[in-house]
């Protein structure tokens, strides 16, 4: 049977790929044919993601860049070809209301959430509409479509980021590229596990999230792999300007 998922003689760069929902993207992208540009801050853990990429027989690379750098982005960009792929992974959080968030919080989560993305499309999408086709995948999150409970700064960015997902659609899908943003609900990745320990209780912490999904339980990071996957091969070809839930249900009645 023929792979309609197949991402052969594609390449992909994608952010935040050192761990969690972006290193499991990596891997599925190159099982599927891709060779993949790992990019992450942390050199230790993107070089590994390249290392078992490699060894199952696929193609990676890793650099190291700061998402938020709008200088040194355009610099890794003029270094290889325009990808037909483009994951915007790369994000960070932040527990708070407006009471014990302060504006400092709101800058930081800012430059990795919303600047990063607009700095890689800005450098890569120009490539993009030249060739006449790409695929822009925005990691959002539930958070981006409905207000999560002390998460002000952090909602506050993905909102952002459905916005320049839906704009960026809107300004250059009749140029051949697509933009698309993937919004999971809780996943169970180390990002996740750092934000339940700020908790006063991390066990009823961990409880309270996956009760707030209809199946009880927090996603994989293999399951949202698995949708970019799908927006990135040829088959999601009539999908642009979308907001994949990946939620478990939970904004089903809201």
């Amino acid at each position: 049977m023929t792979d309609l998922f197949r991402l052969d003689q594609k390449t992909a760069v994608i952010t935040g790929a050192g761990s969690g929902i972006g290193a499991a993207i990596a891997k599925a992208f190159a099982q599927h044919g891709a060779s993949v540009h790992v990019l992450d801050r942390t050199e230790p853990a993107g070089q590994a993601v390249v290392a078992d990429i490699v060894a199952a027989g696929g193609n990676a690379t890793f650099a190291s860049l700061d998402v938020s750098d709008s200088i040194a982005v355009a610099a890794f960009a003029a270094s290889i070809a325009s990808p037909d792929i483009l994951v915007n992974n790369a994000g960070i959080g932040h527990v708070g209301d407006i009471l014990t968030s302060t504006a400092e919080d709101l800058d930081r989560l800012h430059a990795v959430n919303v600047r990063g993305p607009f700095n890689l499309c800005h450098a890569f999408v120009p490539g993009m509409i030249e060739r006449g086709s790409g695929s822009v995948i925005n990691l959002a999150s539930v958070g981006g479509i409905v207000a999560v409970r002390d998460r002000v700064a952090y909602t506050t960015t993905k909102f952002a980021v459905v916005g320049l997902t839906k704009a960026l659609a809107l300004d250059h899908s009749h140029q051949g590229v697509r933009f698309n943003a993937i919004c999971p609900g809780r996943v169970e990745t180390e990002f996740v596990q750092n934000m339940i320990a700020q908790y006063p209780d991390p066990k009823k912490a961990y409880q309270d999230m996956a009760s707030t999904q209809l199946n009880g339980r927090l996603a994989q990071p293999a399951e949202i792999a698995a949708a970019a996957v799908y927006l990135a091969s040829d088959v999601s070809a009539m999908v642009t300007g979308s907001t994949m839930m990946i939620d478990g249900g939970w904004t089903a009645g809201k």
